[in-house]
């Protein structure tokens, strides 16, 4: 028993690989979407659901993702909105999920960064029971089991969309998965964008996207997709030189998850903004 006199979970009892499996059978209370369920008005099935313009919590927005040389490049914003108001301008929606993966998430905030730490102990407890982590591919079916899960929830208005990224040891390749709101899972070779400003993203993406960009490139791309996203999306925050506030970048090829340091995202966003001036 701990302080709360809540038992220690008995993982003897229940010997799953998946701990999100282990929470559904054994503590189905402590899953996201139980816990968040209790926090919405009770409504029934004929009633209207909430859309997240009713809901007072913040949303994510903007995040992409993108092959490159080495791997692949994972992206986001930093800004939540509630409404037509900035919750936050320093939110992180890109996150590490092992030594060779990484997911960003866009939707509802507190759902969304509940279900990226999750999957982290997914893949932890995976590796811990087995001995040897999961394939990409089989990493990119957990997250989809996931986000199948939350449906409930996006009927409530609660949705979750998040885009996951992986290096691939068996094809020496990163690999970029999408998912749509049912848990559908889609493998993309080249780009995705998702989120309030992804449209705009995407369009930038379209135009300055090649296959196998050398990383400084590839970076720049990026961010180039965020800068013009924010310009067209009132959601989606845009660099902030004075406050030092500058979109998450990841890396993730051969050796690991690695984050683009401030000074290389300062120096290419000042670059971009200067040359907006110019022309």
């Amino acid at each position: 028993m701990n302080s709360d006199n809540i038992p220690f979970p008995n993982f003897s009892a229940d010997p799953c690989s998946s701990f999100y499996q282990y929470l559904t059978s054994q503590r189905p209370e402590l899953l996201p979407m139980a816990r968040w369920g209790t926090l919405l008005p009770q409504q029934g099935l004929a009633d209207a659901p909430l859309t997240s313009r009713h809901l007072p919590w913040p949303h994510g927005t903007t995040v992409l993702a993108f092959t490159y040389q080495n791997g692949v490049l994972i992206s986001g914003d930093r800004r939540a909105t509630e409404g037509f108001q900035i919750a936050a301008n320093r939110m992180e929606k890109v996150f590490q999920t092992d030594d060779y993966s990484a997911m960003a998430i866009a939707g509802a905030a507190g759902p969304c960064v509940e279900m990226a730490k999750l999957f982290r102990i997914e893949l932890e407890h995976y590796e811990k029971l087995d001995g040897q982590p999961l394939t990409c591919e089989g990493k990119a079916n957990r997250l989809g089991h996931m986000v199948k899960a939350n449906f409930p929830m996006v009927l409530q208005g609660l949705v979750v969309i998040p885009l996951f990224v992986g290096y691939d040891h068996k094809r020496e390749t990163g690999r970029l998965f999408k998912y749509d709101i049912t848990g559908g899972r889609y493998e993309d070779t080249e780009f995705h964008a998702v989120g309030s400003g992804g449209k705009d993203a995407r369009l930038t993406l379209k135009e300055h996207y090649r296959k196998n960009l050398p990383e400084g490139e590839a970076v720049r791309v990026a961010l180039r997709a965020l800068l013009n996203a924010a310009d067209e999306d009132v959601g989606t925050g845009g660099p902030d030189l004075v406050r030092r506030i500058f979109p998450t970048v990841k890396l993730v090829d051969r050796q690991g998850v690695r984050d683009v340091e401030e000074p290389q995202l300062a120096a290419v966003c000042e670059a971009l903004m200067n040359q907006q001036q110019e022309t």
